[in-house]
């Protein structure tokens, strides 16, 4: 299986990178680089239970509508937002219109609040001794023991929609692990 192609523009990238312009710029641009931030943490969290159950591809293009919606995903206001906030929210075509998921995001917001919670700190306790995937025998796996430690932690604090896979998913788009594929343009 191979795990990286050439796409029109003569780039060799991820397999998993479609012709699409939004996923093309994400990958080049984004995806594996190091996330850091307490709100980019936060709104990667949000952003990565929101795509619980759908291909990312939606997300990206809906990412800045969420931006909108969740004031640029900032802490302290999301924390506030009450039942007509959710309500209006659940009209708003610019996002994934999930009652539990923007609830989550709610209730997340609150625990960072109530449990000052350093999510940097958090999270990239969790990073793995060995952040690059090894060349041989490559393939892309869908939880870690770290993901699943890092899940654990966060449902224990509270945390919803924190599963091992979505934590993996995280841990590769905030660099925590650098799974570019080997052949990829980004790899190193």
């Amino acid at each position: 299986m191979t795990h990286t192609r050439i796409h029109a523009d003569g780039v060799t990238r991820c397999s998993w990178v479609t012709d699409d312009e939004i996923y093309i710029r994400y990958h080049d641009n984004e995806w594996g680089q190091e996330g850091r931030g307490q709100r980019e943490l936060f709104e990667a969290i949000c952003l990565e239970g929101f795509q619980a159950g759908l291909s990312w591809i939606t997300i990206l293009k809906r990412r800045e509508g969420f931006r909108r919606a969740f004031e640029n995903f900032d802490i302290k206001k999301v924390a506030k937002f009450d039942a007509n906030k959710i309500e209006d929210l659940m009209l708003n075509p610019e996002i994934i219109r999930n009652r539990a998921k923007i609830v989550s995001a709610i209730n997340n917001a609150n625990l960072v609040l109530d449990q000052d919670i350093d999510l940097t700190s958090l999270i990239w306790s969790f990073a793995p001794e060995t952040r690059q995937t090894p060349e041989s025998n490559f393939t892309w796996v869908a939880t870690s023991e770290e993901s699943i430690a890092l899940s654990q932690a966060l449902r224990k604090m509270g945390f919803s929609f924190v599963g091992p896979t979505t934590m993996y998913a995280l841990m590769q788009s905030s660099g925590l692990v650098k799974d570019h594929a080997p052949g990829c343009f980004r790899r190193d």
